[in-house]
């Protein structure tokens, strides 16, 4: 095993606003190569990880477990039910905990927008953060594997035509993967709800009856309707969902023949994709878990890089 050395260094991970599209493009072809097997790291000396996730998480928690495991990262066990969270302590505290006992990386993900910012900017805290999901801001890893997995398919994101539709105003992955689509030379489209479409949705892409960006998009990316974070439940609106904004079998026959379907995951299946599409040929759902780890371990790469420049520049 060779030890890590990354192509880039991060002090934390928080936003992918904060990378260059140079540096977005190396994480994904870091992950790619440790999909591939063409590279393999193991840190060569112990490095410790927590991951501390205040909302449910199957896919981002344990790829993130996975990616730590595969990295020969020591992970530290930590559940919200029994910790000092049901005491009242504060989430500052709690990584200023985790810090003080030797942590070097915290995994975060917490129901409020932007936790980061008290956080990166703490001298107490001397961890590195990576921010595993805030709230309804961003989503940077799940940008990440999804742009991974998109370069996979087309080797390119210029002129691509991604539709992202849905649960647009409550989804971190729509304001994640809107910006940087945007900044690598894709076409942005919108579709789903008009009352779950944001008026800033418009500076990154142009909002379109989905019935018309199913022949014209490469890329359909389709968002879960986030049933808990909507104050007012419509079941009307759930029921029908999937004829109005859903990809079911007709649509799905309508969209260009080399067209990809993504997901983030969960699926609420027969809502937002027709159950039986979800492994379907151009469905591209499972491939988005599976990179999950390796864009995961690319991260998580460049933070063990950023920490090691810190420590040898002291």
């Amino acid at each position: 095993m060779q030890k890590i050395a990354a192509t880039i260094a991060l002090d934390h991970f928080v936003s992918v606003e904060d990378l260059t599209n140079e540096e977005v493009l190396t994480l994904i072809k870091r992950a790619s190569q440790f999909k591939k097997g063409t590279i393999s790291a193991q840190v060569m000396e112990p490095l410790y990880a927590v991951n501390l996730f205040f909302e449910n998480s199957t896919r981002t928690h344990k790829s993130f477990e996975m990616a730590e495991k595969k990295l020969g990262i020591e992970i530290i066990d930590f559940e919200p039910s029994t910790s000092s969270i049901k005491k009242g302590e504060s989430l500052y505290d709690t990584v200023l905990t985790m810090s003080a006992l030797g942590t070097e990386i915290a995994v975060i993900r917490d129901s409020k927008e932007a936790f980061y910012t008290e956080l990166i900017n703490s001298p107490s805290i001397k961890c590195s953060i990576i921010n595993g999901g805030d709230g309804t801001g961003q989503h940077p890893s799940q940008c990440l594997l999804d742009l991974m997995t998109i370069y996979e398919e087309y080797g390119h994101f210029d002129g691509l035509k991604v539709a992202i539709i849905g649960d647009l105003k409550h989804s971190r992955v729509a304001k994640s993967n809107m910006h940087m689509l945007k900044r690598l030379g894709a076409e942005v489209l919108f579709s789903g709800p008009t009352e779950w479409m944001d008026d800033s949705f418009t500076e990154y892409g142009r909002y379109a009856a989905l019935d018309d960006l199913v022949y014209e998009a490469d890329v359909i990316m389709l968002l879960r309707v986030q049933h808990e974070r909507h104050e007012s439940y419509n079941d009307a609106l759930i029921t029908s969902y999937l004829d109005q904004y859903g990809i079911n079998e007709l649509r799905e026959k309508n969209m260009k023949p080399s067209a990809i379907l993504m997901h983030p995951a969960p699926v609420n299946r027969d809502v937002e994709l027709q159950s039986s599409l979800v492994e379907c040929e151009r469905s591209r759902i499972v491939a988005q878990m599976s990179n999950g780890v390796f864009a995961r371990m690319a991260i998580l790469e460049a933070i063990i890089a950023g920490r090691t420049k810190n420590k040898t520049t002291l």
